[in-house]
């Protein structure tokens, strides 16, 4: 039975010495014409240290799928293009064990793969952990031969600076996603069904995992690098080979429209998903209620969109409930009491995301609130744990003076 250890913030530290339960892992292992890869992923699966509970592999439409294997379940979906979100799902949904760890066919796990990756995911309940992708050329490889005696090919330099400079992930901030490679991937299905698994949009090359990534970090995930969860990728990875550049920009246009992450999305207007959602604490009849408006659209922090009652704005003010992806997506919602000065959202937000809060309050001169700030990161793991807006994240108030009435 796994244990459920919280942490505040991202201090998956705090788990050391805490006891490592056995989990029911399920790997799902995506699969597309690679059937000479596919079987040493699966010999190397047959010899962990921490026996997989069931092994799915999710064809991704090959001319011939996999034939199943003692202990291995085949599942297939039409050959669409390339389509490893929806994949993933599908396994996903075929699977029953109380982890899931997420492979690639061209990714062969070391004996002590499964057990280094799922020991913090089984001690805390909000834990997405990734593994360390090491690079060899495979292809004379047998399957139970050892990776590391093949011809070895240089880690990804991204990779490794970004979890050098993170303590692997312990300091992870709202742009770690970036980080999050679906190829050895590891969290309890409770998270992977509150974030609502890949996103199947995403068709082609790229982007579904740092999607993913994006969304559990602002759900109030707690991301992990293990170091020592090794699998070893047939072949270098995408900065060693010869860039698409067309394929890696389309990679970039759908994680700007569906990612609003300032860095990620870019100058880019804001469209239906928006960082910040915004409602108005104000009887729409009132005169504050159109002035407040314009106040908001007179922002410093342009993605954001206002909800209101009434006729304000048409095109401008969304009058409809915010959609699951806009609550999903976006990093923050605002409830405004009265009109704002210009860099008063930009404020909040960088104060909340600088110290990875829970609620930042904006007040006028005599202390009275006049906007409040609550981010979807403590949103969602308080969701998730049933208190409310997650109190290990913490609060913070910013003095503005409201516009004249």
């Amino acid at each position: 039975m796994l244990t459920d250890r919280p942490v505040p913030h991202n201090r998956w530290d705090l788990l050391d010495g805490v006891p490592v339960p056995t989990p029911q892992v399920s790997v799902v292992v995506c699969h597309y014409e690679q059937p000479a890869q596919l079987a040493r992923t699966l010999h190397a699966l047959g010899r962990q240290t921490l026996p997989p509970h069931e092994i799915v592999v999710a064809d991704d439409g090959s001319r011939r799928p996999p034939e199943p294997a003692p202990g291995v379940r085949v599942v297939t979906q039409p050959d669409r293009g390339f389509r490893a979100a929806a994949a993933r799902n599908l396994g996903a949904r075929h699977t029953t064990g109380e982890v899931l760890v997420f492979l690639d066919a061209d990714t062969v796990p070391e004996p002590g793969f499964l057990a280094a990756l799922t020991r913090t995911v089984a001690r805390c309940a909000d834990v997405l952990a990734v593994g360390r992708r090491r690079h060899a050329d495979l292809r004379d490889l047998p399957p139970g031969g050892d990776p590391a005696t093949a011809p070895r090919l240089s880690e990804p330099g991204w990779l490794t600076e970004g979890y050098r400079a993170t303590r692997d992930l312990l300091d992870a901030d709202g742009r770690s996603f970036r980080y999050v490679i679906s190829a050895l991937m590891a969290l309890r299905r409770s998270l992977f069904d509150d974030l609502g698994g890949f996103d199947e949009r995403f068709v082609g090359y790229g982007g579904e995992d740092w999607d993913l990534g994006y969304r559990a970090w602002n759900a109030g995930a707690v991301l992990v690098h293990e170091r020592a969860a090794v699998g070893w990728h047939d072949g270098p990875d995408w900065a060693g080979r010869a860039e698409d550049r067309a394929r890696k920009d389309l990679e970039s246009r759908r994680l700007a429209a569906l990612v609003p992450e300032p860095i990620t999305r870019g100058a880019a207007p804001p469209g239906p998903v928006p960082d910040v959602l915004v409602d108005l604490d104000a009887d729409p009849s009132t005169p504050d209620v159109a002035r407040t408006v314009q106040a908001l659209l007179a922002q410093t922090h342009r993605d954001l969109r206002i909800r209101a009652l009434g006729e304000l704005y048409p095109g401008t003010v969304q009058h409809e409930p915010w959609t699951p992806d806009q609550l999903r997506r976006a990093r923050a919602r605002l409830l405004v009491r009265s009109p704002l000065p210009a860099r008063t959202v930009e404020l909040m937000l960088r104060e909340a995301v600088t110290h990875d809060l829970g609620e930042v309050r904006a007040s006028g001169p005599a202390g009275e609130p006049v906007a409040i700030l609550t981010t979807t990161r403590a949103l969602g793991r308080g969701r998730r744990r049933a208190t409310g807006l997650d109190p290990a994240f913490g609060r913070a108030v910013v003095r503005v003076d409201p516009l004249l009435r």
